[in-house]
């Protein structure tokens, strides 16, 4: 039986990319999106990859998603946190509304997302969770305040649950992916 493994944000750019390599590699992947249906299933004809839609950014969607998957598909042994989305502004234009968007989705999403699995792999003392970071993260880019300080979140966010979570099997990483 093959590992199950969830990519958030998965249907398209990076996630796509990461979706179609795990399959490639013979997991069994659920990609997951919150709102362009017509590409989530243009994805799912073209890769035969399962696709889920609920919001990462709401606590109470991504524990009922994540709850489906798991009685459709078994535990989750491999989350990858990819969903992000930006609203560039610089701070004295940005609203409260585009900061909280980025925060809840890019930042907010993985506390959502490994409280949903980190209890059935603690108890398999096994589990691979990988979140995607950003290069702006670590140096900032103009007009992304909230973009930047969710990506630099993840950093500390990966490096403590990694701490918490090493004894009992569960690798916890963050990269950051380059574009070329």
């Amino acid at each position: 039986m093959s590992k199950i493994a969830i990519v958030t944000g998965g249907t398209r750019g990076i996630g796509e990319t990461i979706s179609t390599h795990l399959k490639d590699l013979g997991y069994t992947v659920i990609a997951n999106y919150v709102s362009n249906d017509q590409a989530a299933q243009a994805f799912m004809d073209r890769t035969g990859i399962p696709v889920i839609k609920f919001d990462v950014s709401n606590f109470a969607a991504t524990q009922k998603g994540i709850s489906q998957i798991e009685v459709d598909f078994g535990p989750t042994d491999i989350l990858i946190n990819n969903a992000g989305i930006t609203r560039d502004k610089t701070m004295h234009r940005m609203d409260v509304e585009q900061w909280d968007a980025v925060i809840q989705t890019n930042l907010a999403s993985c506390f959502n997302t490994c409280k949903a699995v980190i209890e059935n792999m603690r108890s398999r003392n096994f589990g691979r969770i990988v979140n995607i970071g950003s290069v702006n993260g670590q140096s900032g880019q103009y007009g992304q305040v909230n973009y930047a300080a969710a990506k630099s979140g993840i950093q500390g966010f990966t490096k403590a649950l990694a701490l918490e979570s090493a004894a009992k099997g569960i690798t916890v990483n963050a990269i950051t992916p380059v574009l070329c």
